[in-house]
């Protein structure tokens, strides 16, 4: 049948029930053909681009000429700005005015502004019309995500369509797109293609239930038309190039995570991710201290985001670290592979809005990947419980410094629901807690991949480095000290208790004691400011103190001064080298001055710490590091010397410099062999670290003589 024109009508084309990607062009195949032979076009999607607009141009062109008249529901995209300003109370209509408008004023592309600039002329002409649908629920806002619509020719035949392409360039052109395909014509048909016919014209007379449908806004359509003016008098084509501007215009807000341009996994990052994924997606990464762990959970994210990305589903990616510069270098890090990191620490009535916000953005289908970056302390709020409790989306949960997690309280808060699972830490073992190690791995799995200090050396992830142990004796005051400590240690260990208590236990606190005679020995100072006085032009030093202050010893105003306040003053006043604190206490924004200072190379030579450069903390310009603190705690000398080792421009080595207190000759006999046992593990940190140096044979001739005081040659 054709019209009174001549021309086809929708009954002369043999259309299919349904047309899909893997045997049908779409567009060519249906979309086209139908638009030739129709005066009546109307469409409702999920939501439009400046691009695809552009794309129905060329078609509209004859359609247009032939009296076609066109009408498009649509929603703008909205970006996570705007949903949190409407959700907040601003007016959803002058933020869906200003959506489009940014829709608009996205492209560069002269092949589209001269689409555009078609379209302007058809609204102006009278044959596009356009109108914004969106969901509304209080003061809510969602997206309009149906995919209906209908052709209609002269003699009223319809054919109506419901499917998954949206109104875009990749989902006309470039996605794996279905659509089903319903001829009032056939009597199996009709109905359906009758409700599509309804649906839609309820829709454009907004009459449809928790929808709302406002005219195309005043102002994006003089912009349309503004087109016109610009562009119209150039020749239209559909630019075969189009894919490029669509890229750019669909990936605002979108909150995509990409492996930057130009940074490749290293090789054992590539070995520790194919481990992981082999596993599921669940397991932990036990690699030293500087080798990369962070950059390694960013390249697992997004490969998960890459695979859910397809499925057309969002991936949630929370990551719980210790303290709040972690958190800071998290959110740093993870900005460079395109998140938009929300950092959950602090006030809750500041991060609250901004989880919610991400995370609805994300059911809508707006956002790709959400990044949260939690303290462990925030992470383990009721408030993030809750939300957490509430996530339907995939959920990767990493666990920086996943020994921390090990404690009753943490694992008690790991959510039930990840499904994917990926714990980082150079020790994931827990001292001192073989039940917390074994529920850390239950919780996040086995250790999927290992990489030491040694294989991390031998493999270039990290510098080579000498080492240099300086055995101090105790003086009197200390030694008798020390000796009340060691008696009254050797008094529990005859009653029973066993030589590996818990820090808090009566033991524990006694062993603490004595470490802390050990790490403050006097004599410890001596021999720094004598080590540091041959390095004093050198930059990029770090010094870490012991903790607290030297027990039951106060100087005569009955004030405690720490270690870190003494080597302050001796490299202050004594060597006459810029050095400051970098503590507990120093404020976050201060910490991050320290930071650069230190880095210029230009400022300041020493950092002087206790703790807080133990984990996590990237000082990747770290040379030369001397070590006052005596622990026994293998995670905290194993941090230190990491941070030493870290790779960084025209860095070729470090020197460690480690300060081992030892007691004077003379403890009662009885006490000889417990002593042998306690002096053997301070020893252990020394042979670990010689072990692996450049300058082993240096580091067995410095312990010698207390080896052979001890009988322990044979470490």
């Amino acid at each position: 049948m054709s019209g009174v024109d001549g021309s086809q009508d929708l009954r002369s084309n043999a259309f299919k029930i349904g047309y899909r990607s893997d045997r049908d062009d779409v567009v060519q195949d249906f979309y086209t053909p139908a638009l030739n032979c129709s005066t009546e076009y109307r469409r409702a999607v999920g939501y439009f681009s400046s691009s695809s607009l552009a794309l129905v141009a060329g078609a509209m062109r004859d359609f247009a000429s032939r009296g076609g008249k066109m009408r498009l529901i649509a929603s703008p995209q909205l970006e996570l700005d705007d949903i949190a300003d409407i959700e907040r109370g601003y007016a959803a209509r002058d933020v869906l005015v200003r959506a489009a408008l940014r829709t608009l004023e996205a492209e560069d592309d002269v092949a589209i502004l001269s689409g555009l600039g078609f379209l302007g002329k058809l609204i102006s002409e009278g044959s596009l019309d356009l109108k914004l649908a969106f969901v509304t629920d209080g003061n809510r806002v969602g997206i309009y995500h149906e995919k209906i619509g209908y052709f209609r020719d002269t003699h009223g035949d319809v054919v109506a369509f419901s499917g998954s392409a949206n109104e875009t360039y990749s989902g006309l052109m470039l996605n794996f797109e279905s659509i089903s395909v319903f001829k009032s014509w056939t009597p199996s048909d009709a109905e359906r293609a009758l409700d599509v016919v309804e649906s839609f014209d309820a829709l454009w007379s907004d009459q449809t239930n928790r929808l709302e449908v406002i005219d195309f806004p005043d102002v994006a359509r003089e912009r349309l038309q503004q087109f016109e003016r610009d562009w119209g008098a150039q020749p239209y084509q559909i630019p075969e190039t189009l894919h490029v501007g669509v890229a750019k215009t669909q990936s605002r807000g979108l909150g995509v995570l990409e492996v930057p341009r130009g940074l490749e996994p290293r090789d054992y990052q590539s070995e520790a991710l194919r481990a992981w994924l082999s596993n599921r997606g669940r397991g932990i990464l036990k690699m030293a201290t500087g080798t990369g762990k962070t950059k390694t959970a960013m390249f697992a994210a997004c490969q998960l985001a890459r695979i859910h990305s397809e499925r057309e589903q969002p991936l949630v990616v929370v990551v719980v670290a210790p303290y709040q510069h972690l958190v800071d270098q998290w959110s740093e890090e993870a900005s460079g592979f395109g998140a938009h990191p929300i950092q959950v620490y602090e006030a809750s009535s500041r991060w609250v809005p901004l989880v919610e916000d991400a995370l609805g953005a994300a059911r809508l289908g707006r956002v790709a990947t959400v990044v949260l970056i939690a303290t462990n302390a925030s992470f383990a709020l009721p408030k993030f419980q809750g939300i957490l409790s509430r996530l339907d989306m995939p959920l990767l949960l990493v666990g920086d410094e996943a020994h921390n997690l090990g404690s009753a309280q943490m694992l008690g808060a790991l959510p039930g629901n990840a499904t994917y699972r990926l714990g980082l830490s150079a020790t994931p073992e827990r001292w001192f807690d073989d039940e917390g190690t074994a529920q850390l791995e239950s919780y996040f799995g086995p250790v999927v991949f290992e990489m030491g200090l040694g294989q991390a050396i031998d493999r270039g992830a990290l510098c080579k480095y000498n080492y240099f142990p300086r055995l101090v004796e105790l003086d009197e005051e200390e030694m008798a000290l020390y000796a009340d400590l060691t008696g009254r240690i050797a008094t529990l260990l005859a009653a029973g208790h066993g030589e590996d208590a818990p820090p808090d236990s009566p033991l524990g606190y006694l062993l603490r004691q004595r470490a802390g005679v050990l790490g403050h020995a006097s004599g410890k100072l001596a021999l720094l400011e004598r080590d540091v006085d041959q390095r004093r032009e050198d930059w990029f030093q770090l010094v870490y103190c012991a903790e607290g202050s030297r027990p039951e010893l106060a100087d005569a105003a009955g004030a405690v001064e720490t270690q870190v306040r003494q080597v302050i003053r001796l490299l202050g006043k004594e060597v006459g080298v810029s050095a400051h604190s970098y503590v507990a206490g120093t404020p976050r924004m201060e910490r991050r001055a320290l930071l650069r200072r230190f880095e210029s190379g230009e400022d300041l030579r020493f950092l002087v710490s206790m703790r807080c450069l133990d984990e996590g903390v990237d000082i990747p310009d770290a040379r030369i590091g001397y070590i006052l603190a005596s622990s026994s705690n293998p995670r905290q000398f194993i941090q230190r010397r990491g941070r030493l080792l870290r790779k960084a421009e025209g860095k070729t080595h470090a020197d460690i410099y480690d300060y081992l207190a030892v007691p004077q000759d003379g403890l009662p006999a009885g006490a000889f062999e417990l002593e042998r046992r306690l002096v053997q593990r301070e020893l252990n940190r020394a042979v670990e670290f010689g072990r692996l140096s450049d300058n082993y044979p240096d580091t067995l001739r410095a312990l010698r003589p207390i080896k052979e005081r001890y009988g322990l040659m044979d470490m």
